[in-house]
């Protein structure tokens, strides 16, 4: 029977991942942290919870689809809010409030239960599967997000940190979804040992697209980042367009509707309007100030090992940000 990666000592962990980053060219700090990302999906999706949670965004197009060849740290999930405030929502296929109160009220309560949740079940829940397998690893559950910060045994942390950021929403059903197999980037490098693999629910691939392209929309039409690491969701559109999903995406109206419909109803920010965005008024590209910011990020990201060795130069990113925004506005 092969050995368990994460029950090695230290010594033997680094070894092993040197080995596998020789082979794959990747960092092993990227190797040892995509460890700890397929752990913490495999442990939420064999959770009581798991029929009710979706895996979503960028990670889910690397590990899940191959979309994207860049290492996505941050896992995204949906907890069907039919489950979370189901005596608000109803059964429905996709709940959207009927008005303002409505939407007011649903907002609160998914504010009040989301983190309680997170904190009162699922933080508990984690630590205690981390201690039943000895691992060097805490629990820091925070409102909708949780990260899972491991005692890292490689070199190279700068720009990465030794944790995994688990962010949860609570607005959608985030269906329809599939199911596939995930197994760690160095496995392949290193039969000799097991490593941890995960069958989560994961979004389809064409809402993911108008998920990211609405959300470029607002940081475009807003002018602002308001974090690092954002790039990616540029350098991920480019990437569906490689893989012929984002065409196909775009070509379905409907699709691009129920998310506009969605956001607007949770995620309503000054200045926009995601109706208008997907019926013609989509922008994809930042201009002035927030174009010399979000290329200081990309290049950051590409520098920090985050991106593929063949990403793109940020001069081609932008061109090809705006063919996608010119097909998606018909014009």
């Amino acid at each position: 029977m092969a050995e368990a990666f994460l029950a090695l000592s230290d010594a033997d962990k680094r070894e092993a991942l040197g080995v596998a980053a020789t082979q794959s060219g990747r960092p092993p700090h990227v190797l040892e942290k995509d460890v700890w990302v397929v752990w913490t999906l495999a442990a939420l999706f064999e959770s009581p919870q798991a029929q009710h949670l979706v895996f979503k965004g960028g990670t889910s197009l690397s590990k899940a689809y191959g979309v994207i060849d860049r290492f996505s740290e941050d896992i995204d999930i949906t907890y069907d809010i039919r489950e979370l405030i189901g005596e608000l929502t109803g059964p429905g296929e996709a709940p959207i409030p009927d008005n303002n109160s409505q939407q007011k009220k649903w907002r609160k309560a998914i504010d009040t239960e989301l983190p309680a949740w997170v904190e009162g079940t699922l933080a508990p829940y984690l630590d205690a599967r981390l201690k039943g397998q000895s691992l060097k690893a805490s629990i820091e559950p925070a409102a909708d997000k949780l990260w899972i910060r491991h005692a890292p045994v490689s070199e190279g942390w700068g720009y990465m940190k030794p944790d995994v950021m688990v962010e949860f929403g609570g607005r959608s059903t985030g269906l329809p979804v599939a199911e596939i197999a995930i197994t760690c980037d160095a496995a392949e490098f290193l039969d000799g040992l097991e490593f941890p693999t995960a069958t989560p629910r994961i979004m389809r691939v064409d809402r993911t697209f108008w998920e990211k392209a609405t959300a470029v929309h607002v940081f475009c039409r807003q002018g602002q980042l308001n974090s690092e690491r954002l790039a990616r969701h540029w350098y991920d559109l480019v990437r569906l367009d490689d893989a012929g999903y984002a065409a196909t995406a775009i070509a379905n109206r409907d699709l691009a509707l129920q998310v506009a419909e969605h956001k607007q109803a949770f995620f309503a920010a000054k200045g926009i309007d995601y109706i208008a965005a997907v019926e013609g008024g989509l922008a994809l590209v930042p201009e002035g100030d927030l174009l010399e910011r979000l290329k200081a990020d990309y290049l950051a990201m590409v520098e920090g090992g985050l991106l593929a060795a063949d990403a793109p130069p940020f001069t081609v990113l932008i061109e090809r940000c705006q063919a996608l925004e010119a097909l998606a506005n018909g014009r």
